[in-house]
């Protein structure tokens, strides 16, 4: 239910990353990968220069350009929207520098090792997040059917917390082997790994979270399924992810990636940010001082609005054709899609020969989660004060079965502004949000707190509008990120497994899908990254390009580590 000691700098945290988000699917070590002084690989000098669609400029399509571009190849970038994706960074009038709203991404596990190399990398700054509970999170208040509880640790609340607690570690130590996988990704045993994950994906893909529970004899108490529900772990409340398959879970779980959690000061939209402006060290082909937006004139090609596929004599899987919004079109070798992929089906007027059939019914299965923020600029950490006749913080990050589900406290350095995230909801909590504008929003979630805090007037400490954002309202995203739903193990494996093309009929090569909805781990910027490697990797294979031997890609070891595939009849 609650997270370890957070890290505060890079230094520490090099030291102190307990998991990797190298596996369970795919146990390939992508910081590793990152970091040998070989690179991650070459193309022929005669592919120099040769351009590459680029669909998508959040991370992983940045990623992905950035790293093609160090190889020498010229990505071309569509961006609809704006640069970042879903590391989308809202800045208040008046506020300083490291007071922000995170619209999108706003907490990161030190366990995402391979994103970490670029926010590394940017030099950027990172503090602990106030997530319920933390050791850096100075208290939360649990208000469960009306009664709220004030602790510092888990040991302040009710004894019927430590019961859930307990029966969460219980269900994950006997119905997933929880310690055992924990130490096969700490060792990096891969065949420890794939052992204990393919047995259960074998027998778990059919399962719910919920359904995980209702069979573990630790949670055979209703009530504590509905606590768990509405507390969760780590991050808080899990009861929005309960159809969803207990893959999805233990993916989280066994990977640390609830845990630990750091906020990037003034934002993580600096991330993507960086990887447009900055001029790498090494290049190959491009005058030293290049970067992404040189390579552009300083701004992305706008939305696609088709792909095709054109034939190019003497190659049998032809080219891709895009047009933009602009009405330009260009012919590709090679591309690589890193958009929401529900894109494909409703924006983009498609070719069905861009990807294999099943491919397009992987797609067309693909489980979104809704959600939504909202913000507001206050003048000052107020929920700082003490309460005179109680001893405690005025106000505390805040755990609810209300409306506002989870309220986070955001404070900048001193005593100066600061931010407050009044709500942050998933799924059926985020859709009740949808017909409402900001300051409708912001009435109902301060409605809801006053219940709780009836003696504390946040109104008054509110110095701007509220910033806001419903992500299946976002034209370009259509919701925030993809959930497994049991028996999707399938369709997730034909996407991620999609950049190794070496199987795949030649008319359906080139076209390369990345991104967090194609990765194992959605919703964590992490899969962003790591699918982002695994298309570099195909797309330099596609152009005939190698990794060197001292540093494998993950194309290469593939076969030894490939995702269980499982039966189809």
């Amino acid at each position: 239910m609650t997270s370890a000691v957070p890290t505060a700098v890079p230094e520490e945290r090099t030291e102190r990353r307990p998991l990797t988000m190298c596996g369970p699917d795919f146990p390939f070590g992508y910081d590793a990968y990152l970091e040998h002084p070989a690179g991650l690989g070459a193309v022929p000098p005669e592919a120099h220069g040769t351009e590459v669609a680029v669909i998508g400029g959040g991370l992983s399509g940045l990623v992905t350009a950035y790293e093609l571009m160090k190889m020498g190849l010229r990505p071309v970038v569509y961006e609809a929207d704006r640069l970042g994706g879903r590391l989308r960074t809202e800045r208040f009038d008046g506020a300083p520098d490291d007071v922000v709203a995170e619209m999108g991404a706003m907490r990161f596990p030190p366990s995402s090792t391979s994103l970490f190399h670029y926010i590394d990398r940017a030099g950027l700054g990172t503090v602990p997040f106030p997530n319920p509970l933390a050791p850096s999170t100075p208290s939360t208040v649990v208000d469960l059917k009306g009664e709220a509880h004030y602790a510092r640790t888990t040991d302040d609340l009710p004894e019927v917390y430590q019961e859930v607690a307990r029966a969460w570690n219980a269900t994950l130590e006997e119905g997933a082997r929880h310690t055992e996988m924990q130490r096969a990704i700490r060792e990096r045993d891969v065949p420890a790994m794939k052992r204990i994950w393919d047995g259960m994906v074998e027998r778990l893909d059919n399962q719910t979270f919920y359904g995980f529970l209702c069979d573990s004899p630790a949670f055979a108490s209703f009530r504590h399924r509905e606590i768990f529900g509405q507390v969760g772990f780590g991050t808080g409340g899990w009861d929005t992810d309960f159809p969803n398959s207990i893959l999805e879970i233990l993916r989280v779980t066994y990977t640390g990636a609830d845990d630990d959690h750091l906020s990037i000061v003034g934002g993580s939209e600096q991330l993507p940010r960086w990887l447009w402006e900055h001029a790498p060290d090494k290049l190959v082909h491009w005058d030293q001082g290049t970067t992404l937006s040189s390579l552009h004139g300083g701004a992305p090609r706008p939305a696609v609005t088709a792909l095709r596929r054109t034939a190019a004599p003497g190659d049998p899987a032809g080219n891709i054709t895009v047009t933009d919004a602009d009405g330009s079109i260009r012919t590709y070798r090679a591309a690589v899609f890193t958009a929401q992929s529900w894109m494909l089906l409703s924006k983009i007027a498609c070719d069905e020969d861009l990807l294999p059939i099943d491919h397009w019914t992987a797609i067309e299965r693909t489980h979104y989660m809704e959600s939504s923020k909202l913000f507001v600029p206050v003048d000052r950490p107020f929920w700082k004060d003490t309460d005179p006749a109680t001893g405690r913080d005025a106000m505390s990050m805040t755990l609810t079965d209300r409306m506002t589900r989870g309220t986070y406290l955001l404070e900048g350095e001193g005593d100066g502004p600061a931010a407050i995230c009044l709500s942050y909801t998933w799924c059926d909590d985020s859709l009740k949000w949808l017909p409402l504008s900001a300051h409708e929003r912001m009435d109902v979630m301060l409605n809801s707190l006053a219940q709780v805090y009836p003696d504390v007037d946040i109104r008054a400490h509110i110095t701007g509008d509220p910033v806001t954002v419903s992500w299946e309202a976002e034209p370009y995203f259509m919701g925030a990120f993809k959930a497994n739903l049991p028996g999707h193990y399938r369709y997730q494996r034909r996407l991620f497994t999609h950049f190794k093309q070496d199987r795949l009929d030649p008319r359906h090569r080139g076209l390369f899908l990345a991104g967090d909805d194609i990765s194992w781990t959605a919703g964590w910027a992490e899969g962003a990254v790591q699918t982002a490697l695994n298309a570099v990797w195909g797309v330099m294979n596609h152009f005939g390009g190698a990794t060197d031997p001292a540093n494998p890609g993950p194309g290469d070891v593939f076969d030894g580590i490939a995702p269980v595939e499982l039966p189809e009849d």
